[in-house]
């Protein structure tokens, strides 16, 4: 299984396949995800700092294109799955700093 490590929450192995935002909470980090995984609200971002995603999808790219200021490496974990090989990645917002609760469950 491929590994993933949250710059400075941790690393964890994850189901090749499985939307990287369920990866993520499942290993017990709170992640944002207001909208529910439907790429309408962006509180899932990651910033990809090594590793490869698929492309973006246009769900993704149109509603990235709308935020300013984003690193290039910004994703919306909800849009995304686990590829065969090891991420690293920084959680752009935790809903235990921002004080309020994350969501509901992105479906798989």
């Amino acid at each position: 299984m491929p590994k993933i490590e949250a710059q400075g929450l941790g690393t964890f192995e994850a189901e090749e396949g499985k939307k990287l935002v369920l990866a993520i909470e499942d290993a017990g980090i709170d992640i944002s995800h207001r909208c529910g995984g439907n790429a309408r609200c962006t509180t899932c971002r990651v910033e990809l700092l090594e590793g490869e995603l698929a492309p973006m999808g246009e769900t993704e790219r149109l509603r990235l294109e709308r935020e300013a200021g984003l690193a290039p490496g910004v994703r919306l974990s909800c849009q995304v799955r686990v590829p065969a090989s090891d991420l690293k990645v920084r959680v752009l917002m935790r809903a235990s700093e921002r004080g309020w609760s994350p969501g509901p469950r992105p479906e798989d």
